[in-house]
């Protein structure tokens, strides 16, 4: 079985304005999730997992809600703290599986349906390094 995971957070986690924590739970979320995105884990599970406190659960978790990489139900279908991926930056089976999936959210966000990632434009990469490192023995 293969593990396919979104280039669009892949390719652009270094963009996302984030912190080291939150990129480093992010990850984690995505190991987590199930394929499309449902996190079948507790707010309260995921912090014994993780090693953390169910409060700072919730602080890694509200930078990735404001860019949409995380849903958070509306309260009415919400049962415990129930959490997905955006379809977007899950991960799924196969290539093919991913590309009908990417197909249907992009419907849903045009439709209203579904709130589209906040992610940063860039219309190229940050220019590499040139030259050397600069490496030094303390």
């Amino acid at each position: 079985m293969a593990n396919v995971m979104s280039p669009i957070i892949a390719e652009r986690i270094w963009a996302l304005p984030l912190s080291g924590s939150a990129v480093k739970f992010l990850q984690y979320l995505v190991c987590r999730s199930d394929f499309g995105g449902a996190l079948p884990v507790r707010q309260k599970d995921m912090a014994a997992e993780y090693g953390v406190t169910p409060q700072a659960v919730s602080g890694l978790m509200a930078p990735l809600c404001e860019l949409n990489i995380v849903l958070r139900p509306r309260s009415e279908e919400r049962n415990g703290n129930s959490y997905r991926l955006h379809p977007l930056a899950a991960k799924y089976e196969s290539p093919e599986m991913m590309e009908a999936a990417f197909r249907t959210a992009l419907v849903r966000i045009q439709a209203g349906d579904l709130p589209n990632l906040k992610l940063p434009t860039h219309h190229q990469a940050p220019p590499a390094p040139t030259g050397r490192p600069k490496l030094q023995v303390a």
